[in-house]
This record gives C-alpha cells, structure tokens and sequence, in this order.
C-alpha cells in the first residue's frame, strides 16, 4: 500500500469556516470580523506595522557588514604561560584545559607567539604561529600538530 493510495482518516482534515453565507448560518453580516474599522474592511496590515507609529524594525540602527558563519574560534595559549608545566612535560590541550590555561575542549587549541620559552617541552596543539613553533623549538622542545 503506498502512502498517497491512503484516504484521510476520520477526523483528520477539517474543512475551512464559511463565512458572509447569510444571517442563518451564524457567520453573515459581518462575517466574524466585527464592525466597521481597518481589520474589517480588508485584510489587516502588513507584518511589522504599529498604526503609524515609527515601526521598531526602522528604530533599529542598520548592520552593516556580515557574519561570516565558516569562522574558526580557537582557543588562544601564550608561550609564556606554557612555563607553567614542569620541564621535559607532554602537553596537550587536556592538560592546558586542567591548568586553566583554556576554558574547554571544544574549540581547536592555537599557540601563539608572546612572553619566552625557559623550558624544554613538547607541546601539542591544532595549529602554532611562525614565532610560537621558533621559540618552543629555541628551547629544545618539539611541536606536535594534532
């Protein structure tokens, strides 16, 4: 049996209200819409429209520009604050996240370049500025791009 050979089930479509069908029908004269004034003459107004009052859609200041929706936000470490781990560790974006050096994992993890390497360290991460990979490599540490 296919979808569309399917009659409606009882109860399941409901035919439109007939309106201005005579005074019997419980729905003439004016047909639902009261007396007289804007909504009963026509239609109503456009979406948005306050009576003649300056609408909030043009009170609004205009934005300008756009949103670009494909823009990365990374999770930003200093080098400096990498002195915080002791020498020779493993560091990954787990272990920044437990010293509080990032708030979560969720974002990709970017190294950057600010403040001097004292100590030898691999460090592991998505991406590392030129001057972050220079100076972890400086201080005789590796990098390890995740």
């Amino acid at each position: 049996m296919q979808l569309n050979e399917l009659g409606p089930s009882i109860g399941s479509t409901k035919s439109s209200r007939r309106v201005g069908r005579g005074d019997g029908s419980g729905r003439g004269t004016f047909s639902g819409r009261g007396s007289k004034g804007q909504k009963g003459h026509h239609k109503g107004v456009r979406p948005g429209f306050e009576g003649g009052q300056l609408a909030l859609i043009k009170r609004l200041p205009r934005k300008r520009g756009f949103t670009n929706i494909f823009k990365v936000e990374f999770n930003v470490v200093n080098v400096g604050s990498l002195n915080a781990f002791p020498d020779g560790a493993e560091i990954t974006p787990k272990e920044m996240c437990e010293a509080g050096l990032i708030r979560s994992l969720n974002r990709p993890t970017k190294i950057l370049g600010r403040g001097d390497m004292e100590k030898s360290l691999t460090v592991s991460a998505d991406k590392f500025s030129v001057a972050a990979e220079e100076k972890i490599r400086a201080a005789q540490g590796t990098v390890k791009k995740a």
